[in-house]
């Protein structure tokens, strides 16, 4: 399948609008991601019951050419599947007709998408943690959410109301004529749209093709080092060599007092059980839903917080400089980690990643292993050991005494000054450090950094279905990428 690429001078990105709906037009949303959930899982059924068919034949001794041929899970190869059977399928009979095609067109993505991920985890092309088996989405926990990309998708021209097929005119919680005047000169064309309830509220997002002028930097000359912690939540080194600090407003921590009643509230109400099949009482539905506000309100205003942090820094700096941290293993302190979340480092950095990009700036990662707090950023010496409950960095060899988390800024901002490079730099690059240096082994001890490749695990396993599965895309669809089936993935 050919990947959209946008115009010469144009970008793609992304408009998220809260709605506004009546009951009529909610009750729609609802069945149209209802629709998108049930398709999803018959995609899920559909492929793994074959592999657990091919395991119970080779139980039996049936020989490999004669077992039940695969099921490719690619997305048109799904959708032809499942046109074919939705007219007898007791699951989808007699109400498969009430919402738009591309309801079960977002189900039938998202399951193709799942295998594909599961398949490239499983054969080690895919970074981060393992991927499962796609298992069938719960209807009480799945997200409720459903993509357009063909109809009646438009801003009205009040910059009040917004069509989407089968929906309707939902009416905006915002008034954005500007979107619609940006429609009308040409400068931006709408490629999809996608609905979602998120927070209690349903928001609509535009993915958009626009054409987006670089803006000025404020300081085109000027670089900053981001030292994110928790006590503060960043401390700015600029390259002029002050140092502002951004305090933390710890909006978790704030609303402890606000959760721990609203959760005893909860308790104290007949909850629903699974197990027994038992209904939540009225009571209980209403105090849960005072304490999602809670959480709502906990999540906005943190989104808030980082989006004017960001924004701020991208328009004032060309080049700014984070490090790269391991933000999933600093959770698994039982002692930070709540607040670790509350600060949450990992959205900084990819905000400021397409921000920078936006405007045409650089970012600078500095690498996992560099000791931005360990080294002096006078000198260049670098400390051995340096605990976490220690706040202040004191050199051993110039005597330099400084607060660590300002020391690391200075040491951050001393990588983009030193080199010019438009990637993501790694290496020493210290205020001390006049001259190019070579580096040896690391400070904390650890000559080799953390293998990059999973170990291959063993492919047959005792009591599994399925055994080896052929590539994701064989077979002979139409409009379906062809691939050498003898090369076989083993995934189960």
């Amino acid at each position: 399948m050919k990947k959209f690429r946008p115009r010469p001078g144009f970008t793609v990105s992304a408009y998220r609008l809260a709605l506004d709906p009546n009951a009529t037009v909610v009750g729609r949303l609802h069945s149209h991601a209802g629709a998108a959930r049930a398709a999803y899982n018959w995609a899920v059924g559909h492929v793994t019951a074959v592999w657990w068919q091919r395991g119970a034949e080779a139980s039996y001794g049936v020989p490999e050419e004669e077992l039940t041929a695969w099921r490719s899970w690619s997305l048109p190869s799904l959708r032809k599947a499942f046109n074919e059977g939705k007219r007898s399928d007791p699951r989808f009979v007699g109400w498969w007709e009430e919402n738009s095609k591309e309801a079960y067109n977002t189900g039938l993505a998202n399951a193709s998408a799942a295998f594909d991920n599961y398949a490239k985890s499983k054969g080690g092309g895919r970074r981060g943690a393992r991927v499962g088996v796609p298992r069938f989405k719960s209807k009480r926990k799945a997200r409720l959410t459903c993509r357009f990309t063909t109809g009646a998708i438009r801003v009205e021209p009040d910059g009040r109301h917004v069509t989407l097929p089968r929906i309707g005119t939902v009416r905006l919680h915002e008034h954005h004529p500007g979107l619609r005047a940006r429609i009308d000169a040409g400068s931006m064309r709408i490629l999809s749209a996608t609905v979602r309830l998120d927070r209690g509220r349903w928001f609509v997002s535009f993915q958009v093709e626009e054409q987006q002028p670089l803006v000025k930097v404020a300081r085109p000359d000027a670089a900053v080092g981001i030292d994110l912690g928790i006590k503060t939540l960043a401390v700015l080194a600029d390259s002029d060599g002050t140092v502002t600090a951004e305090p933390n407003p710890r909006h978790l921590d704030r609303a402890q007092k606000q959760l721990r009643r609203a959760g005893r509230a909860v308790s104290r109400r007949q909850g629903p059980d699974r197990r027994t099949g038992q209904k939540p009482s009225r009571r209980w539905e209403k105090a849960n839903r005072v304490r999602n506000k809670v959480h709502h309100r906990v999540a906005n205003l943190r989104e808030d917080t980082l989006h004017k942090l960001t924004t701020r820094l991208t328009r004032e700096y060309s080049t700014i400089v984070v490090e790269d941290l391991n933000v999933a293993g600093m959770g698994r302190n039982r002692r930070l980690s709540r607040r670790i979340a509350d600060a949450a480092f990992g959205e900084i950095r990819r905000q400021l990643t397409y921000k920078t990009r936006r405007h045409g700036t650089r970012l600078v990662v500095a690498d996992r292993w560099f000791p931005s707090s360990k080294t002096c950023s006078r000198c260049g010496a670098v400390k051995a050991k340096l605990p976490l409950s220690v706040r202040f960095f004191e050199c051993d060899t110039c005597g330099l005494v400084l607060d660590r988390d300002e020391n690391a800024g200075h040491n951050l901002v001393a990588l983009a000054t030193r080199n010019t490079r438009t990637t993501c730099l790694t290496g020493t690059g210290v205020a001390g450090d006049l001259d190019p240096t070579v580096v040896g082994s690391k400070p904390r001890g650890a000559d080799r950094k953390t293998r990059t490749t999973r170990p291959s695990r063993t492919t047959a396993q005792a009591g599994r279905a399925g055994g080896t599965i052929p590539s994701p895309r064989a077979g002979t669809e139409t409009g379906d990428r062809q691939q050498d089936t003898r090369t076989q993935l083993a995934l189960w």
